[in-house]
């Protein structure tokens, strides 16, 4: 017997019952996992800490789940969970409820500042929206547009067709449906009455009938009997008092595989000689029921003999990894922060000097601490700006606190305010050299993990015992230096860094070269400013609204030198500006581009003139490439980086295991970005690879502004 993926009406009637006890409950955090789990983490009065998780791929569920069960949070939230997390981290749940009698959830948060709807789909392929107060789509796991309903942002959500509630139906109603069939009872009360088939089933043993009794043989006497035991169905529902039950298949070691999950007894189920579990509630039933089919779904993943230490190893080297990752993310907020609070200081110089000298000038005439926190106490109810920012004098510190646009920053009183600033500088970097002490340690975490992973990978394949031989140390010696077939591995280690250029567009040319073009107007601003170097190459789309492209000589942290470029990345280079400019977004299929040296490119327009943010003065001869074709790729890297790709496809080709094409097309950027992801899924063995590196935004982050067509 196939287990149960996913729920059914009648399991989301009985699970909103139980949902409605958490409502209350404040969420604290999002995490969105792959492209279909969503992870809610809410604090409730009366029961702690509330894991709630919504699953809309190939398993379809909701439930709450242990908090001992709920996955790790990953590493980089996707956009999807950053959003979510604006919109609804600390607002509270306020509702939950089944749409009709449809496979969807709609949960309901409340926030002092905005209203937000979360919708949860469990039919067809799946899909979350959320909605803003007005029912409009603020985003989606999946865009949708069909001629009966869309689901895109910025458009008003649309629910699916009303179906029939079997639950609610009259007699009457009821009756002529039934009439209307030309099969039988069970497949007419599974279609046209919406029941299913096991529920339809239930439904004719509780009634007593012969569920293949042909409509036409059917009377009033039946119809009664089946309504009836609807109604039943329909009470014990609403009132909540269920007697959930995990079904089982028997098997010779007692520990049978998980096959259904129910909120009550099932005759059918009971008559199928299947061992049952009873549980205090449906939500711990469900929790069980999916956490055990995962463990099996894995086991029956893993091959031969896995070794259940180097699993637990494994295991652990993740979790560190998970441990230094948060860490790290922790260093880089604080330095930020840090250094805000400097930036502060000279925003809003004035007015901290004017603080600073008060407390200077009065310490110099031996004015008790106590004094001057009452100086300022007082000018603050008198409205003057530099008291008013106090919120703490610390007599034992020497410190002073004061409130600068909502952040609080402690200064030293004894010093000037570029003294304050440079302290605070000094710590941001005293934090960053905590930070690159944990990149290191992280990466060798990841090396001894990937060859964990290695090594297991070779247990499964039945090559250990060869490649034992090969020597004490491990080395290959003489093999074949061969490409090994990524997309064949079951198991692919994940390597993964953070370089200087990849918040731009970017992508290194076929000869090694890096390119890096401007994704809006403030980086456009920004590359030729801080970025281009003497020796480099400025390009640009002979088309209004393109980024500005810098073919780089050297890296920014190398000392500038003369190269020649190879003619392979100066028409790269030019293929970069011309596919991600207004050419590719206008839908034309190829546009010039022209090239120059750094110094011809210039700020100051011409006497009389006006140049926008991110525009240039290009001054002197311009090299020309003509009828550049606009097209890209975008490639899933396995090593050195793990990592997505894009840009000319034969820059990306050679340095990734995979490449999907792309031309200007009908397909907008999210939904390209989407179909791309599935596609690397199809053709990846190891799935949650691609999930954890090549998830439709960062796949999208390669995209260019505007439609695309797949050309696989």
């Amino acid at each position: 017997m196939d287990p149960k993926q996913e729920l059914s009406s009648i399991d989301l009637a009985a699970l909103v019952t139980e949902l409605h006890r958490y409502e209350g409950a404040k969420v604290d955090k999002a995490y969105l996992y792959g492209d279909d789990l969503l992870r809610l983490k809410l604090r409730d009065f009366d029961r702690g800490r509330v894991e709630l998780l919504a699953e809309v791929g190939d398993v379809k569920r909701v439930h709450v789940s242990d908090p001992e069960r709920v996955p790790d949070a990953p590493g980089r939230p996707p956009n999807f969970a950053k959003m979510l997390r604006n919109r609804i981290a600390g607002a509270d749940l306020t509702g939950v409820d089944q749409y009709e009698f449809d496979r969807i959830l709609v949960f309901e948060f409340e926030r002092e500042d905005a209203d937000t709807t979360l919708v949860v789909e469990l039919f067809g392929e799946g899909n979350v929206a959320v909605l803003d107060e007005n029912g409009e789509v603020i985003g989606s796991l999946e865009t949708l547009r069909l001629k009966s309903r869309t689901v895109a942002p910025g458009a008003q959500y649309e629910f699916p067709s009303s179906r029939l509630n079997p639950l609610t139906v009259g007699f009457d109603h009821f009756s002529r449906r039934m009439d209307e069939s030309d099969s039988d009872v069970v497949r007419t009360l599974a279609t046209q009455l919406n029941l299913g088939g096991l529920y339809a089933e239930e439904v004719c043993a509780r009634a007593g009938i012969e569920k293949t009794t042909p409509i036409t043989e059917a009377d009033e006497q039946l119809y009664r009997a089946v309504y009836d035991a609807l109604s039943q169905l329909r009470e014990r529902l609403s009132s909540g008092e269920f007697d959930p039950r995990v079904y089982l298949e028997a098997a010779d070691d007692g520990d049978g595989r998980v096959v259904d999950v129910t909120p009550f007894p099932l005759t059918e189920r009971e008559s199928q000689s299947l061992q049952s579990e009873t549980y205090d509630s449906f939500n711990a039933a469900l929790d069980s029921y999916f956490h055990r089919l995962e463990l099996a779904d894995g086991d029956e993943a893993d091959a031969g003999d896995e070794g259940p230490k180097l699993e637990e190893e494994i295991a652990r080297k993740r979790r560190i990894i998970d441990q230094q990752e948060g860490a790290i993310e922790g260093f880089e907020e604080d330095a930020n922060r840090e250094r805000r609070r400097a930036e502060l200081l000279y925003e809003n110089y004035d007015l901290v000097d004017e603080v600073l000298s008060t407390v200077q000038s009065a310490r110099e005439e031996g004015v008790p601490w106590e004094t001057i926190e009452e100086k300022f106490s007082t000018g603050a109810d008198r409205g003057i700006p530099a008291a008013e920012a106090v919120v703490d004098v610390d007599g034992s510190e020497g410190t002073v606190t004061l409130e600068l646009e909502g952040e609080r920053v402690t200064v030293e009183a004894d010093v000037g305010v570029e003294r304050n600033a440079d302290l605070l500088y000094q710590e941001a970097k005293r934090i960053e050299g905590k930070k690159e002490g944990a990149l290191e340690a992280i990466q060798e975490t990841r090396e001894e993990l990937e060859r964990l992973e290695e090594r297991k990978t070779r247990r499964e394949r039945g090559e250990l015992e060869a490649d034992d031989r090969d020597g004490p140390d491990g080395e290959e010696g003489d093999k074949e230096d061969r490409s090994p077939d990524w997309l064949a591995r079951s198991s692919i280690p994940i390597r993964e860094s953070e370089e200087w250029y990849e918040r731009f567009r970017w992508f290194h040319t076929s000869d090694g070269f890096l390119v890096i073009g401007g994704r809006k107007a403030d980086q456009n601003e920004e590359l030729v400013k801080k970025y281009m170097e003497s020796n480099d190459r400025f390009f640009h789309a002979q088309a209004h609204g393109g980024p500005v492209t810098v073919l780089k000589a050297t890296g920014p942290s190398e000392r500038s030198r003369e190269v020649e470029f190879p003619e392979t990345s100066l028409e790269e280079a030019a293929r970069f500006a011309v596919s991600y400019s207004s050419v590719w977004k206008d839908g034309r299929g190829a546009g010039d581009a022209y090239a120059v040296s750094p110094e011809q490119v210039s700020k100051t327009p011409e006497s009389g003139e006006y140049l926008e943010k991110g525009g240039f003065v290009i001054r002197g001869d311009r090299t020309y490439y003509r009828d550049v074709p606009a097209e890209i790729a975008v490639g899933v890297q396995v090593e050195p980086q793990s990592r997505v790709l894009g840009g000319p496809p034969s820059a990306i080709e050679p340095r990734t295991a995979t490449i999907i094409r792309l031309r200007p097309g009908k397909y907008a950027q999210n939904d390209a970005a989407m179909l791309c992801y599935r596609e690397f899924k199809d053709r990846f063995t190891d799935q949650s690879f691609v999930r954890k590196v090549a998830s439709a935004d960062r796949i999208q982050e390669f995209l260019p502004p505007g439609g695309s067509q797949l050309e696989m």
